[in-house]
């Protein structure tokens, strides 16, 4: 990860749902905001005010028990990797990102993905789907390094 470093042209996709995700995504703006940068999130209230002031890539929200939102977020998904091409995706979940992170992936982006502050003693199904594409993982818990051996423990977004 040294050399994405050295890298001043990257282009990081901020992978993330709405609510507590989107609030400690944002909290990582001093990790991305010096590079060109957009969020991928689902369509809605949150990701239309946002477009006024940032570049937004949005999907309709993934319906857990309908197929069919999910070979559409797939498409939508891997549609915008391949318009972005993002070199970076950090991720904070929830579940719409995981057809776009592994599309990245397949593209060759490197993949960051934080497990949520809220999960102190299980992770969550994106984690678990994630993990082992991940380049850097980390977790805001150390209880949840048993379940996450090669995870990285920082301290936990505020």
């Amino acid at each position: 990860m040294e050399d994405l470093k050295k890298n001043e042209k990257l282009r990081i996709c901020i992978a993330c749902s709405t609510g507590g995700h989107m609030v400690q995504a944002k909290q990582l703006a001093p990790v991305y905001e010096k590079y060109d940068h957009f969020f991928f999130t689902f369509s809605g209230g949150v990701a239309d005010e946002m477009k006024k002031t940032q570049r937004v890539r949005d999907i309709p929200n993934i319906v857990r028990r309908n197929p069919l939102s999910w070979i559409v977020g797939a498409v939508l998904s891997a549609k915008a990797v391949i318009e972005e091409k993002p070199d970076v995706v950090i991720s904070t979940g929830a579940g719409i990102v995981v057809f776009f992170c592994l599309f990245a992936k397949l593209r060759g982006a490197k993949l960051i993905f934080i497990e949520s502050m809220a999960r102190v003693e299980s992770p969550t199904l994106t984690a678990r789907m994630l993990y082992p594409f991940a380049d850097l993982f980390f977790v805001q818990w150390t209880g949840l390094l048993e379940y996450f051996p090669k995870a990285r423990f920082e301290g936990r977004l505020l």
